[in-house]
């Protein structure tokens, strides 16, 4: 897939348009990856080779289509009903533990509630 008639766009610089098209950092879209920044920074930069994990992990964690990553053709997105859920994985993973245990003590009190309501 190409840009302009000169550039070639790389999976490397695919995987940065992933990263820019979610709006994440560097470090958020690493964290989420568990990878180091400093990895992913020389993936964009196509220091690094993208390898099938990493693809992998980049389409299971953000939704993307695989094969568009790997060669750029169709939607960088897969329409999937679980985008919502990745997401809010994705966002639950960035938070320091303190407030992930928060989060879960606050969704099982919306459980609760949410139990006494339909009875």
């Amino acid at each position: 897939m190409k840009n302009d008639s000169t550039t070639v766009v790389t999976i490397n610089r695919r995987v940065k348009q992933v990263r820019e098209a979610l709006h994440l950092s560097q470090v958020q879209f690493s964290r989420v990856l568990s990878l180091s920044s400093g990895y992913l920074a020389g993936v964009e930069v196509e220091k690094r080779k993208v390898n099938a994990r990493l693809v992998k992990l980049i389409s299971a964690s953000f939704s993307v289509n695989a094969g568009w990553l790997k060669t750029g053709e169709g939607e960088m997105f897969i329409q999937n009903p679980q985008e919502e859920f990745t997401k809010l994985v994705s966002l639950y993973k960035e938070l320091a533990p303190e407030f992930q245990n928060y989060i879960l003590k606050q969704i099982n009190l919306l459980l609760e509630i949410q139990d006494r309501k339909a009875k």
